[in-house]
């Protein structure tokens, strides 16, 4: 469903989603688009006035992406093309042997380096993406093993997997889910989504005892936040 609000004389546009939940949530994507997830039978009224209520921070985020120079990330995959591993950025290349089976991801002489039986788009992709979700998980479980002493627990399971908004999760058992787009980020970065999901362990919610945890365990956890929020659109492949 989609509605608007006017901000200063501006037009809002959102698109409202159902879902069985509680309160309301507002996202905004990196294209702009901005999302509500709003408690089943809400009634329209009330979904533009909590909306509108935030309409001066809608704005502002929306002026915010509008200072980065976003675009839909698609990589082609020739060489010397930048690949993001832990905020540095690789440039590419592309060996072809026809003599191989599986395709071999590797960091050499300061480049992301693939050798794969043949030049295809697709494949190469799922190539750098199943390497990067392998070393995404071997990076979380080191970050996971240091910090667990300092939270004061530890998650039963850690996995990897595909998040389109989010760059991690924490579920009522114990279980954490990251965002494989995670290893692309510094490793101070990836180190507040790891002590953020961590934290869930110890509140399940967003309450000021779980923004002083975070704060405890990283002083400066608003600065890599940012840094997330600023640039992790160009986390992608």
């Amino acid at each position: 469903m989609d509605l608007f609000i006017d901000v200063d004389n501006k037009k809002i546009d959102f698109n409202v989603q159902y879902r069985n939940r509680k309160t309301m949530s507002i996202q905004i994507e990196p294209t702009g688009k901005v999302l509500v997830a709003a408690p089943q039978g809400l009634s329209e009224e009330k979904i533009v006035e909590v909306v509108k209520g935030k309409g001066r921070w809608i704005v502002r985020k929306l002026e915010e992406l509008k200072e980065i120079d976003y675009k839909s990330i698609e990589k082609t995959f020739v060489d010397g093309e930048g690949f993001l591993y832990l905020g540095e950025e690789y440039p590419l290349q592309i060996e072809v042997d026809k003599d191989i089976k599986v395709t071999s991801i590797m960091i050499l002489r300061g480049n992301l380096y693939i050798k794969a039986p043949v030049r295809d788009v697709n494949m190469l992709r799922q190539a750098v993406e199943k390497w990067y979700r392998e070393k995404c998980l071997v990076k979380v479980m080191e970050r996971v093993d240091y910090y667990k002493e300092i939270v004061g627990k530890k998650p039963i399971k850690v996995r990897v997997k595909e998040q389109k908004r989010r760059w991690g999760s924490c579920t009522s058992r114990g279980h954490i889910l990251f965002n494989w787009r995670c290893i692309m980020a510094p490793l101070d970065v990836i180190d507040y989504i790891v002590v953020h999901e961590m934290c869930h362990l110890i509140h399940m919610n967003h309450s000021k005892a779980f923004w002083e945890l975070v704060e405890y365990i990283l002083p400066d956890y608003k600065e890599r936040r940012n840094w997330l929020k600023k640039y992790g659109v160009l986390l992608n492949i």
